[in-house]
Parts: structure tokens; sequence; C-alpha cells
């Protein structure tokens, strides 16, 4: 049997294993209120068109095509996030594409990765997505866009653990390496990179090896109190921010043992 882990899974067990079981084992769901997504899912819908559907026949495309590419994604925007939309990526043709000698085709864009990796005699399903894959002289850069008015930067280690999950699921679909992550922000124009490297594989893969081991063993699930706390959906239900905390909802999951299985 194969035990899917994506990035995601995988940093939220890191953070707290009391709310990996809320989410995961027990599948509470999140209380957090999410705004509505769709100006962003468009911008990256933009996006792709704009480097998957160019001819690349010229080495940099007007803007006019990304205005093009712009109002094919906007029929279920409101005239406001027309205009936000357009104004970003305005922005971004501006720092991103004019001011270079061509535009590079990338690999892929829009995608999904898959890799495996045996731990503790369980085969884990590595999974992640990417907005692109670029080329580069000696491997690969994986753009990912964000397009969220607040940015919310994720901890050193939790960077690493999604660096390492992607490390190992490229080298194994193209058989390259990954050189580098690049965070790269629609609406400032910000752009982070961190560069990858054999360790971040290395981390990762001790990670879910230390993961297996405890999915096998750990029925205590213990919390890890931080400052996330105060954000964490599943306070009310947690014995580490409340001496009484309230029973879990009659519809929650019965809890069955080992849980492996992880929906993406």
């Amino acid at each position: 049997m194969t035990y899917a882990l994506s990035a995601a899974k995988l940093q939220t067990y890191y953070r707290c294993p009391r709310a990996y079981y809320f989410r995961y084992e027990r599948r509470i769901e999140s209380a957090a209120f999410f705004g509505s997504a769709v100006l962003g899912t468009s911008l990256h819908q933009a996006l792709a068109q704009i480097y998957q559907d160019w001819h690349y026949q010229d080495a940099i495309p007007r803007l006019d095509w990304i205005e093009y590419c712009w109002s094919q994604q906007t029929p279920s925007l409101t005239s406001n996030q027309i205009n936000e939309g357009r104004s970003i990526l305005s922005r971004y043709y501006q720092d991103f594409i004019a001011n270079q000698s061509a535009m590079r085709k990338p690999l892929a864009v829009e995608g999904r990765i898959q890799g495996t990796l045996q731990a503790e005699n369980l085969e884990f399903l590595l999974s992640g997505r990417y907005d692109r894959l670029d080329f580069l002289d000696d491997g690969l850069e994986l753009i990912d866009y964000k397009s969220a008015k607040e940015v919310d930067y994720a901890e050193p280690d939790e960077i690493d653990l999604q660096i390492g999950l992607y490390y190992l699921a490229l080298e194994q679909r193209y058989q390259r390496q990954l050189k580098r992550m690049s965070l790269l922000f629609l609406r400032t124009g910000e752009k982070i990179s961190f560069e990858a490297t054999p360790q971040h594989r290395q981390r990762v893969e001790e990670v879910i090896c230390k993961l297996a081991v405890e999915l096998r063993q750990d029925q205590r699930w213990p919390p890890f109190p931080s400052n996330q706390c105060d954000r964490c959906s599943y306070g009310r239900y947690c014995p580490a921010m409340r001496s009484d905390p309230e029973p879990m909802p009659e519809d929650t999951k019965p809890q069955q043992g080992l849980q492996l299985v992880l929906s993406i």
C-alpha cells in the first residue's frame, strides 16, 4: 500500500502533531476563514497561458499579449478585480519580462509532481504542485506565485521541508536536480529565492523516516505549543490551549488506529 504525503501535511506534522491528528486523522474541518481566491486563481491561469501559449518566435512578447491572456481569465471577476489583476500583471511584465533579453520557455507550467520514498517498510507517495518550472544551466528552478494580500512567510525549517520534497520528486521525474525554489509575490514584485542542495533531500528523508516510525507508534499526538496556537483552528479541542477542552464534533471521523492514507 502506498501512502500519500504532501509538503503541507509534512509541515503540519512538523509544527504540531496534535493539529495533524485533528486535521488528517480525525478529519475535523478547519474553522479558519479563507477569502475568495477567485482573483488569485485567475492570475495563476493567466500567467500559465502567458508562458505556455506564447510562440517564442519573438524574443519578448508585447504588453498586449499579457492583456490578451488576462482577458481570457476574467469572466467570473468583478470590474474592480479585473482592473486590479491587470495592474498586477502589468507590473509583473515590467519586472520579469520586459527587462529580459528573451523570455525563456519553461519546462512546464501549472503542473503536479510525484515521487516515492521507502521508509520503515512503508512506501510514501510524495506529491506537490508548482506554478512554473524553469531550466537553469545546471538544473531546475521551481517558481511559486503568491497572490495573497497578506504575505505569510513560512519558517525556514518548513521551507527546507518543502524544498526537500520537491528535490526528491523532481529528481525522480526529470532526472534533473532542483537548484532553486523561488517565491514570487505578485502584488509587490518581490522574488525570494532559496538555493536547493542534496542536504535538503537528506533532511526530508530523515523527517519522513521519523514520521513513519511515529505514525506506527504515536497514539498520543502531543501538541507543540508556540505562538501559532493563537491562530490554530483546533484550539477549543486542544489540551495545551484549554484545561477542559471541548469534545470533538459528533461527525468527527472515528479513530481507527493507524491512518496513513492521506488525501491531497
